[in-house]
């Protein structure tokens, strides 16, 4: 889904975002693998023990230079915090937080913005005692099994709302 020349657009900004880092902290760092294999409503992760980067191919496709621009540094800030700080370093922490504003000169925004109605899995109704609540079928089905989500206003139960 994604051609040859935007993997090569964005890897070339991952090397860029390396590049960055070792100019600021006057180190090299070991570059990860990517794959573009991603799914659902996330648009990148950084899998740190595996130093591993992996990038949602559609969000990218809809999206791809605000992509470029906040996406891949986000992700290899984590790996980055993980390389200078090991695991103990909050994952958007004010470690993380440094390397996006004074690394990357970019906003440390914890969640992207894009429209995610192309990669939205099914949801299911909910309700409790003040509103109602879309859950995603990975709740759903942890409700199935017995756990409880609250809601964040009234403090109760979530519901199913049967149909």
């Amino acid at each position: 889904m994604v051609t040859s020349s935007q993997k090569q657009a964005l890897e070339q900004q991952v090397e860029a975002c390396y590049q960055l880092a070792e100019c600021f902290f006057d180190r090299p760092f070991q570059r990860p693998t990517i794959q573009y294999n991603q799914r659902g409503k996330i648009a990148g992760s950084a899998h740190l023990q595996k130093h591993l980067l992996k990038f949602n191919p559609v969000l990218y496709q809809e999206n791809q230079t605000c992509f470029l621009v906040d996406v891949v540094p986000h992700e290899v800030s984590h790996l980055l915090v993980y390389q200078l700080h090991g695991a103990s370093a909050a994952p958007h922490g004010r470690e993380w937080q440094f390397i996006m504003t004074q690394v990357m000169k970019r906003p440390a925004r914890r969640t992207h913005q894009f429209d995610i109605s192309s990669v939205a899995g099914k949801t299911f109704l909910y309700h409790c005692q003040c509103q109602q609540h879309q859950l995603s079928i990975r709740r759903h089905n942890k409700v199935k099994k017995g756990t409880q989500y609250l809601c964040t206003q009234c403090k109760t139960s979530l519901q199913e709302v049967k149909p």
